[in-house]
């Protein structure tokens, strides 16, 4: 069995291995496809997915994208415990004004309401710089993925765009979960 399998491959050229290795990446990106609503399969043509095979010859690709992939998920638990700090911080605040006993009870209420608008505008503007910390790490993205000359992607804030862009990526990390078995 190991006898057949090594006269098999080891007796084709690099060439060979390479064409081989592409057939096979263009048929799973196919088969990936297929199963995309159909608005988003309208914009992943064959052309997109033969050369996005063709990129993934280089498994430097599959390397970037989990790098890529780590860097936005050690950024979004960062801005996540940002946000836990700022929640905490605001109930310490209101705690304090509670257990303030030298402010009136009746004028305590009004503290307390004017305190929590104030936190509330606090969080949605903090959550606001959160979603704009969260796009430029898209953009960036976007632009390492360009500049590695990976096909589909370039820098765009259409989300039609940005989802056609996620898929790409899923198929990417989905292919390199099966690259080992690739590797000539």
């Amino acid at each position: 069995m190991i006898k057949g399998f090594y006269s098999k491959y080891c007796n084709m050229d690099d060439s060979q291995m390479l064409q081989k290795k592409l057939y096979f990446l263009v048929e799973q990106l196919q088969n990936m496809a297929r199963d995309l609503p159909p608005k988003y399969q309208m914009r992943v043509p064959y052309e997109l997915l033969s050369n996005l095979a063709n990129c993934l010859l280089n498994e430097t690709i599959f390397e970037i994208v989990k790098g890529l992939m780590e860097i936005q998920h050690v950024t979004e638990q960062h801005l996540y415990q940002q946000r836990l700090q700022l929640i905490n911080k605001q109930k310490l605040d209101e705690q304090q004004l509670l257990a303030d006993s030298t402010v009136d009870p009746l004028l305590k209420a009004g503290e307390i309401n004017k305190l929590k608008e104030t936190q509330k505008q606090e969080l949605k503007q903090f959550d606001m710089t959160l979603v704009n910390q969260l796009d430029q790490k898209v953009t960036d993205q976007q632009q390492t993925l360009e500049q590695a000359g990976v096909p589909g992607f370039y820098a765009t804030t259409d989300p039609l765009d940005i989802k056609v862009q996620m898929h790409l990526l899923d198929f990417i990390l989905r292919l390199s979960k099966m690259s080992i078995s690739l590797s000539p």
